[in-house]
């Protein structure tokens, strides 16, 4: 059975107290009612320790939103997957869209992103996907094909099974265009082939691939139930517990 998976990510939001506040709060939730999935959270780097010390029975998964491709040294700002392991934070965001189109990574940085976290035991989630124009150009399907094989396919079977991927269609992402569940599962299906050619059915059958595109309470348990979506990777909803717990109830 491939995880089940609900993941809030942050982005730059929240002051120490809100933070500390929320974190309690989803802890609290997660005590007090079964749920059907993992729930992990990627707070600002920031809030990383508090988050480990609020969790501390690991209860919910502490994930950084990005690592460096580095592992150590004259790289200011950056955070080191060996600052990540001393923590025992769950894993990291690699590759997100923002971290694309604003910090100018690629797929190369993504592949020794994802090597080093997986060398120290974390959890690389690996985030692609397609822009509004790569879409109305008919480039999906190739454009999610090249990250997933330029990032991923130097792994051997064993690592590829401990990566959890996201995919995000950029173009559903704050522009008032939408994605169907139709249209999301489509591209899962597609990242999960992709894979089966190169390691196997079985070895794609292991993968959690999760939904980045605008996941909200009244459309979680309809993408939640397509064949080859296992979770959501969410932004804005998961800033609040009412809506980020509706999420997660989409797998009840």
């Amino acid at each position: 059975m491939r995880r089940k998976i609900v993941a809030g990510n942050w982005k730059m939001n929240k002051n120490v107290i809100d933070a500390q506040q929320l974190m309690i709060q989803l802890l609290g939730y997660k005590n007090d009612n079964k749920t059907n999935c993992e729930v992990w959270i990627a707070p600002p780097s920031l809030y990383l320790m508090m988050a480990k010390d609020i969790f501390e029975k690991d209860e919910i998964g502490v994930f950084s939103q990005d690592m460096s491709e580095y592992e150590s040294g004259a790289y200011t700002g950056e955070l080191s997957a060996d600052m990540l392991e001393s923590i025992d934070a769950t894993g990291s965001l690699i590759g997100h869209s923002e971290r694309r189109q604003y910090h100018g990574e690629n797929d190369e940085s993504c592949n020794k992103k994802v090597k080093l976290a997986l060398d120290k035991g974390l959890i690389p989630v690996y985030c692609n996907g397609e822009t509004l124009e790569q879409r109305k150009a008919g480039q999906h399907l190739d454009v999610v094909k090249t990250q997933t094989e330029t990032a991923l396919f130097t792994l051997s079977a064993e690592e590829i099974k401990k990566v959890v991927i996201a995919y995000e269609p950029v173009w559903a992402i704050g522009t008032g265009e939408t994605a169907t569940p139709e249209q999301a599962q489509e591209i899962h299906a597609h990242i999960r082939g992709i894979i089966a050619e190169k390691y196997g059915q079985e070895v794609a059958d292991e993968i959690s691939i999760l939904y980045g595109g605008s996941v909200k309470p009244d459309n979680a348990k309809e993408i939640f139930s397509q064949p080859d979506i296992d979770g959501g990777l969410i932004g804005g909803a998961a800033l609040k517990l009412e809506d980020f717990s509706k999420i997660i109830e989409g797998f009840n």
